[in-house]
């Protein structure tokens, strides 16, 4: 049987959501911090874009291409983004934050409900017609 490069899909996105997180939660942790800066990392798909998944191959003369393991997502600086500084001398905005904790919660959620539900494909066409 093929290996079914969905599962290591949904991995990587939710190593790349757990990396978020904690830059969201750094960033709640620091909201007093005098000079701290509010750090995200980049979007899932700039850090998809730069891993190159296999291609499966059933002949030799096939295209093929050697397996890349997946680069850790990249922390940048928001500069820019939230130019508001506030009487703490930083420029984390506490709902923004709220905000982006929230979107990754949803982008988790449906990850596990997609590959819930791949799973349950997988395990009723192996079970045959019943």
């Amino acid at each position: 049987m093929e290996p079914l490069y969905l599962f290591d899909l949904a991995s990587r996105q939710t190593d790349w959501l757990t990396t978020r997180q904690t830059a969201i939660a750094r960033n709640v942790a620091n909201a007093n911090t005098p000079g701290y800066r509010t750090q995200d990392i980049e979007p899932f798909a700039a850090t998809l874009g730069r891993t190159a998944l296999r291609l499966a191959t059933t002949a030799e003369g096939h295209i093929g291409s050697d397996p890349a393991r997946s680069q850790a997502a990249r922390v940048r600086d928001e500069k820019g983004r939230n130019p508001d500084i506030h009487h703490s001398g930083n420029s984390v905005s506490i709902e923004e934050e709220l905000l982006k904790a929230g979107s990754v919660s949803r982008q988790y959620s449906l990850n596990t409900s997609v590959v819930k539900k791949f799973h349950s494909l997988i395990l009723s066409s192996a079970r045959g017609p019943g």
